[in-house]
């Protein structure tokens, strides 16, 4: 079994999904011990934006050499999704959706062929068989019952993205209001890890 683990917050240390997200990894391979892990911070070690070059050379045209390096890492990028049983993603909200960091990594994990066809029916999902797992952290409170719903373009956006590759039962941990106050903070932290440690082990 083999656990991926992405993180994408900007803030280092200071960073709450960055805490949940060790906290999950960590339950995991606590209650798997042969869990095999493997690690990306997406910020210390960021994967370039699409280009049309990038564009360009999946269709099969020459790439240069910056190019070529720079799409193999996005080849390492994901086939380490690939050989993922388990992905665990710290994800802040940014803006009202994901880091750009993020954005990137999932621009190279969409990839037609791979974790998804287009058949007679519309897209088909092919990356179904993992378990996915989101750390969210917010600054403010965005749930479905609250006047700021319409804003929340990170939770919405990821269930949609792994859906379409086929992970429907995508699970979400997430310390809402941590920008409120600092005992608002502290209650949504506490919380968060809570919900790390009851996490199902498999």
């Amino acid at each position: 079994m083999n656990l991926l683990h992405i993180d994408s917050s900007v803030l280092g240390h200071h960073s709450v999904s960055r805490q949940v997200s060790a906290a999950v990894a960590e339950r995991l391979t606590k209650a798997q011990p042969g869990l095999a892990v493997t690690y990306r911070d997406l910020t210390a070690d960021p994967l370039s934006h699409l280009s049309g070059s990038h564009l360009a050379a999946a269709q099969g045209g020459a790439a240069d050499t910056a190019l070529q390096a720079d799409l193999a890492a996005g080849q390492a990028a994901l086939d380490e999704f690939l050989a993922a049983d388990i992905v665990v993603i710290g994800a802040p909200m940014y803006n009202f959706t994901i880091p750009t960091q993020l954005k990137a990594w999932i621009d190279r994990i969409l990839v037609a062929g791979k974790t998804f066809k287009y058949g007679t029916n519309g897209p088909e999902g092919l990356a179904g068989d993992k378990r996915v797992i989101v750390a969210v952290s917010r600054g403010g409170f965005y749930g479905a019952d609250t006047p700021a719903a319409a804003g929340e373009h990170l939770e919405t956006y990821l269930r949609w993205v792994f859906g379409f590759i086929g992970v429907t039962n995508v699970e979400f941990i997430a310390a809402d209001g941590i920008a409120v106050g600092p005992e608002m903070r502290e209650k949504a932290v506490n919380g968060a890890l809570q919900a790390a440690t009851d996490l199902r082990a498999a």
